[in-house]
């Protein structure tokens, strides 16, 4: 049964599940930045994390992006690290730019009541020069990419002699764009006491290798799906048709207007297509994905982050590094090609305690990945109804009202109220006739109905019954012994008149087509090559007159010719 919702947009859910850091042994300061942050209990990779990494161990976590692994490693790396000392004292290696500068304002913002702490990202596309004077000046913890932390090692401006800990975030990320020699080179120059952690969404043979030989009886902890998707995440599927998924989209936003959402495309173009699409009908929408500059890409972040941009539109590798707080809504423009995608989107939402929804689009065939993510990822993906047309005016019309009331109660409206009666008087129309119309301005135009695609099962099963049916329809089992015996040359033209393939032959008789097949027959292959004979002789270039050239004589004179030799030489 497919479900229709009535919320209130606005409406916001704590969800109170887990254990509290204060319940465990973490610093009072750094207690203080996490209560700051608005974090009050810990997802299930931190609760699981924090007390191992607290007692010195190594560990293997398995957790899908946006499940809280930043704050998981950074409270033990910065309880660990000895303020005193400007020696570097932390290694934290990402896959992109993008991650490592957000790990690193994590870290900050975590130590923020951490005195003589400081935290520097190092990754390509920024000045190196700049990077080797900040480091110069004594930093406990770096954080970057595998290949430019390479870069500093070489040129000594990273020392790892004083290295206590390090931190592989995204470790199968960083493997698939080719890291692995980079992450083994820098492995393999820690000093001998030191405490590792690996996070990883995937555990491949590669990742595995890499624990064995450099982690000393590490502990293994996995999050499940199940753990991520189902607690804080409503998740709905709608099933439109191709060609309506835009203005479905554009109705999911109105109705329940979330104050910051993340768009998820399958291609580029499509995130480009969608941003100007968006601008032009209003919505404050920016684009994000691995064709944009450096600087572009860090102008529509920082948009976001400050929420100059209410919607950020992106593909799942651009997405990869994203880390905002504050997400209400994730909407899947396009069913993600690899199941462990829909994992990373939705993560963006329901952090901090707080409820999120995710939306998916489906059209076509796109149904039976839902059926495989909820298979894989232990979870229900409830089926729901779009809201119709008078449920985006009713939910525009009462944000309109609220706006206008708060006025009314902020504002001295006296002045207004007079020009406004003077209008009315003037022009011939009532008060109530203008309000309609400064409505109308606001709203717009009332949508129109969205056509909902319907299930490819349950149409299967209608056409199913309506072909049972007509196949009841031809006729009693108990008369099919009585059929004709078409052996009969007078049944056969029955059969004919039946199948229509008389009204054929008349139609070929009208378009002259018979004549056409007659004129062919009574050209045969041997009037074609007297004719073609003929007419070399007029042409002596025609390619089948060159072996009668040759012979000066016909076939048939030659053939006479060859057979008196052949007698002769009998003879």
């Amino acid at each position: 049964m497919i479900e229709t919702e009535v919320v209130n947009p606005t409406e916001e859910k704590v969800i109170e599940t887990g254990m509290k850091f204060k319940d465990a042994e973490i610093d009072g300061k750094i207690l203080r930045a996490v209560e700051e942050m608005g974090f009050e209990t810990m997802s299930p990779i931190q609760e699981q994390a924090i007390p191992v990494l607290l007692q010195g161990k190594d560990i293997i976590g398995q957790a899908q992006t946006g499940t809280g692994k930043t704050a998981a490693f950074g409270i033990p790396m910065i309880q660990s690290v000895d303020p005193s000392s400007r020696k570097l004292q932390s290694i934290v290696l990402c896959p992109t730019r993008e991650l490592a500068m957000q790990a690193a304002e994590e870290i900050r913002r975590l130590a923020k009541y951490m005195s003589g702490i400081k935290v520097l990202p190092v990754y390509g596309g920024q000045d190196i020069g700049r990077q080797i004077r900040a480091l110069s000046q004594g930093v406990q913890i770096v954080v970057g990419t595998p290949g430019r932390v390479m870069d500093h090692m070489r040129r000594h401006t990273i020392k790892t002699a004083g290295i206590k800990m390090i931190v592989l975030d995204e470790a199968d990320e960083m493997l698939n764009m080719g890291f692995r020699e980079d992450i083994e080179t820098i492995l393999a120059d820690m000093p001998e006491e030191h405490q590792m952690a690996l996070f990883s969404a995937t555990m491949p043979e590669p990742i595995l290798a890499i624990t064995h030989k450099y982690q000393k009886d590490a502990e293994y902890i996995r999050v499940t799906p199940e753990e991520i998707t189902v607690k804080a995440i409503r998740q709905a599927y709608y099933r439109i048709a191709k060609k309506d998924k835009m203005e479905a989209l554009c109705r999911l936003l109105d109705y329940y207007q979330p104050s910051r959402s993340l768009i998820f495309c399958n291609t580029k173009r499509m995130v480009d297509e969608m941003a100007e699409l968006l601008k032009d009908r209003g919505y404050q929408a920016e684009g994000l994905h691995g064709d944009l500059s450096q600087h572009q890409r860090d102008t529509v972040m920082n948009a976001f982050r400050n929420g100059r941009c209410a919607i950020l539109i992106a593909t799942d590798v651009a997405a990869r590094g994203i880390d905002v707080s504050g997400v209400d809504a994730v909407f899947n423009y396009d069913v993600p090609e690899d199941i462990e995608y829909y994992v990373h989107r939705i993560g963006r939402t329901g952090r901090a305690g707080k409820a999120g929804r995710s939306f998916t689009l489906v059209s076509g065939r796109e149904m039976y990945k839902i059926r495989d993510i909820e298979r894989i990822c232990h979870t229900q993906i409830k089926e729901r109804k779009l809201p119709t047309a008078k449920d985006i005016v009713r939910v525009k019309s009462g944000k309109v009202y609220a706006e206008a009331m708060e006025i009314m109660q902020q504002k001295d409206l006296e002045g207004m109220k007079a020009s406004i009666e003077k209008a009315a008087q003037e022009n011939g129309f009532t008060v109530l006739d203008l309000a309609a119309a400064f409505m109308q301005m606001r709203m717009g135009d009332e949508p129109e109905e969205i056509e909902e695609e319907r299930s490819l099962f349950g149409r299967k099963e209608r056409d199913g019954r309506k072909d049972r049916g007509r196949r009841r329809d031809r006729g009693d089992s108990r008369n099919r012994s009585e059929r004709r015996d078409y052996s009969d040359p007078r049944n056969r033209s029955e059969r004919r008149d039946r199948g229509g393939l008389r009204d054929r032959d008349e139609k070929r008789n009208r378009s002259g087509a018979r004549d056409r097949d007659e004129r062919k027959d009574r050209s045969s292959f041997r009037d074609r090559d007297e004719r073609r004979n003929r007419e070399g002789k007029k042409d002596k270039g025609a390619f089948w007159e060159w072996d009668v050239r040759k012979d000066k004589s016909s076939f048939k004179e030659r053939d006479r010719k060859w057979g008196k030799e052949t007698k002769k030489n009998k003879k």
